[in-house]
């Protein structure tokens, strides 16, 4: 089950069963993931308002350190759900993660919001 630090409900996207999925926020940027146990299947990264051009990437957190890109630089697609505007960038998986580790999101140009979520059973 993914658990995460704060919940955010992505209005317009659809999401698999609570427990499986969870996001969380920093500022401007989210997560969104889908899975089961330590599996992964999506995760979604998103931004608040239209920035054609944006790039996200994910990346793998554990004890607070770095530890690998997990998938690099990919451009967003605009999208717009219930008069609400964001960035969205999605990548299918089918990846177990280590229990506890985090997977993070960061958007170029927005250093400080890297949004994070840990991956548990």
């Amino acid at each position: 089950m993914c658990t995460v630090v704060a919940v955010l409900a992505f209005s317009g996207i659809s999401q698999a069963p609570a427990q499986a999925s969870g996001g969380a926020k920093n500022g401007e940027v989210s997560i969104g993931v889908i899975g089961e146990g330590l599996r992964v299947k999506e995760i979604r990264a998103l931004l608040d308002g239209w920035e054609p051009g944006a790039q996200a990437r994910v990346s793998l957190w554990q004890g607070g350190r770095w530890v690998r890109e997990v998938r690099g630089w990919k451009y967003t697609s605009s999208e717009e759900a219930a008069r609400h505007r964001y960035e969205l960038a999605v990548w299918k998986m089918n990846t177990n993660f280590p229990h506890k580790s985090q997977l993070c999101v960061e958007f170029k140009g927005y250093d400080n919001q890297r949004a994070c979520l840990t991956i548990q059973r």
